[in-house]
């Protein structure tokens, strides 16, 4: 019989179920990133963004098209994070512009809709790469076209289109050597792929789960104002987490007894079964108790033991600067406007006092480890007072969402300098001239931050090989403005090594920052043995106290 048409609450669910269909495999999309560095985070950047905008479709009791269209291309246009977060956003905004003056989609509907999601996704990269989400949605797009005048059955349309969207996302490796070379296909083409798929799975009768939610942890509620929870009323202060590998006979009635007896050690708890694994989440004042219960029936994975009443008092801590921050912000807004402001990302306690040493406004906590959203930017630029603002990225993957909130923004001109690393973001800042135009600032800005190249030193959380060089997990790796660096087994000895490979005759000034994981006195011996190595060049050290990288360097 076939499907001739999507009315608005079956294209309602058909969304749910494609978020989900991505949420499900977000981890494994994080783990297709190239770069094997503990940050993967493409996965997590599309999911975030796609919930983004199902909270919105899932508020709507009596949905039309012209609601959906709305909240679909609003909530993920304002959410987008990364640059695979801000895509995929692009595509639902040319989708649902097809869409919302429709009453039903059709096939003709929706290889229409397929076409302007891709175009209007093309247009907002400047310069759009083959072998990558792009090169996916464009795939889908064109044998939507094709098959306008085939079939007028919906479920036949999309099934083709899925195999189609798979086929090119398999030859993915073929347009990007450094794909081929890591054995990954594109992580932002898969994750779009997870997203039709899930989508294809509903409206083909498979039952899938539609909820959607904010994720559940179970936590002290802190308000700064007032609040009645103190840490005399954390009962049970260790909250634990682990999986049970079954080993032996688990039914129905061994559950019950399991959790009897964690609920008579603690609360809050939650136990769920799935085939051979059982995942525990307790509250209690003895995780020792629970965990050699769960040891009765199987080995353990996945240990995870915090302290709640630790948690209690840095979080009582963090919330009363970000207050004090959010204050001194509203006050900012009530001062007359002044000509100029500037809005940075940073990330690290040491970073963020050099930004706002040299002048930085707002500060947007983000970076590698937590993209933010084009909701942030706009929050950050409503917070600075200023006719003219400059916003600092300060890492490749956070442009297209600043980008992506300059165009929304109508009061105020916004210009995003596109920095890609923190020491960018730094020299950028430092060449503004109060004096010049923003016009001026902004291509002297530009220029000066292009004479600085970095080094990032991290760690490699698989094995793989780039640029010919083989990775193993573990290994020590330096990150350069265009590929490796260096990989060793030391921290020190490799940063040294991508030291010599950035240092050039006319280098004048190297600075390192190091990060939370790394102590002063290794810090100041690294710099000692910099100053040693490259006598031509002056040596700064700086606290930055950024998460995952062992090192952040600049060589200007």
């Amino acid at each position: 019989m076939g499907m001739k048409y999507i009315d608005a609450k079956m294209l309602q669910k058909a969304f749910l179920a494609g978020a989900k269909g991505l949420e499900a495999k977000k981890d494994w999309i994080n783990e297709l990133n190239v770069f094997p560095v503990p940050d993967g985070d493409t996965g997590t950047n599309m999911t975030m963004t796609i919930m983004s905008a199902a909270k919105e479709v899932a508020a709507i009791e009596n949905p039309t098209m012209e609601s959906l269209a709305k909240a679909i291309s609003s909530g993920s246009l304002r959410g987008a994070r990364g640059n695979s977060g801000v895509i995929l956003s692009q595509l639902f905004r040319g989708f649902t512009k097809e869409i919302a003056s429709a009453d039903q989609v059709t096939v003709t509907i929706l290889a229409n809709s397929f076409v302007r999601a891709t175009e209007t996704a093309y247009k907002a990269v400047m310069k759009p790469k083959e072998g990558t989400i792009l090169t996916v949605a464009r795939g889908m797009a064109e044998k939507a076209a094709e098959l306008v005048t085939e079939t007028e059955d919906i479920l036949e349309f999309c099934s083709q289109v899925v195999e189609q969207g798979d086929y090119v996302l398999s030859q993915t490796p073929e347009m990007l050597p450094v794909l081929k070379q890591a054995g990954v296909v594109d992580s932002g083409g898969q994750g779009l792929m997870q997203v039709v798929k899930g989508a294809f799975n509903f409206l083909s009768g498979k039952e899938v789960d539609l909820t959607v939610e904010t994720a559940v942890r179970v936590e002290p509620v802190v308000s700064m104002e007032g609040s009645t929870l103190k840490e005399a009323d954390i009962k049970f202060g260790y909250c634990t987490e682990f999986i049970v590998n079954l080993e032996k006979p688990y039914n129905e009635k061994t559950e019950q007894e399991f959790k009897g007896y964690l609920e008579s050690i603690g609360d809050s708890l939650v136990v769920v079964s799935d085939d051979d694994i059982v995942k525990v989440h307790v509250h209690t004042n003895d995780p020792g108790l629970a965990i050699q219960r769960a040891l009765t029936l199987g080995s353990l994975s996945r240990m995870k033991i915090d302290n709640m009443r630790e948690e209690h008092q840095e979080r009582l801590i963090k919330e009363s600067e970000k207050l004090a921050a959010q204050q001194k912000a509203e006050g900012k807004k009530s001062e007359p406007r002044k000509a100029y402001g500037f809005i940075s990302v940073s990330a690290g306690e040491g970073l963020d006092e050099i930004f706002s040493g040299i002048g930085a406004d707002y500060l947007i906590q983000g970076g590698q480890t937590m993209n933010p959203s084009t909701e942030d930017m706009l929050n950050a630029i409503d917070r600075v007072n200023a006719d003219t603002i400059y916003i600092l990225p300060n890492n490749k993957n956070i442009i297209l969402a600043a980008e992506q909130a300059r165009s929304l923004v109508e009061d105020k001109k916004v210009i995003v300098i596109p920095s890609k690393t923190i020491p960018q973001g730094i020299t950028a800042i430092i060449n503004f001239a109060p004096d010049l135009s923003p016009e001026e600032n902004e291509a002297i800005m530009t220029e000066e931050m292009s004479r600085v190249k970095t080094g990032q030193i991290t760690y490699a959380v698989r094995n793989t090989t780039i640029d010919d060089i083989e990775i193993k997990e573990g290994d020590i790796m330096a990150l350069g403005d265009h590929g490796i660096l260096a990989v060793g087994e030391e921290i020190e000895a490799t940063a040294l090594k991508s030291l010599e490979a950035m240092v050039e005759e006319e280098s004048e000034l190297i600075t390192i920052y190091y990060g939370k994981d790394v102590n002063e006195e290794d810090a100041t011996a690294l710099k000692e043995k910099t100053e040693e190595q490259f006598l031509n060049c002056e040596v700064e050290l700086h606290c930055g106290s950024q998460p995952i990288y062992y090192y952040l360097i600049s060589v200007e």
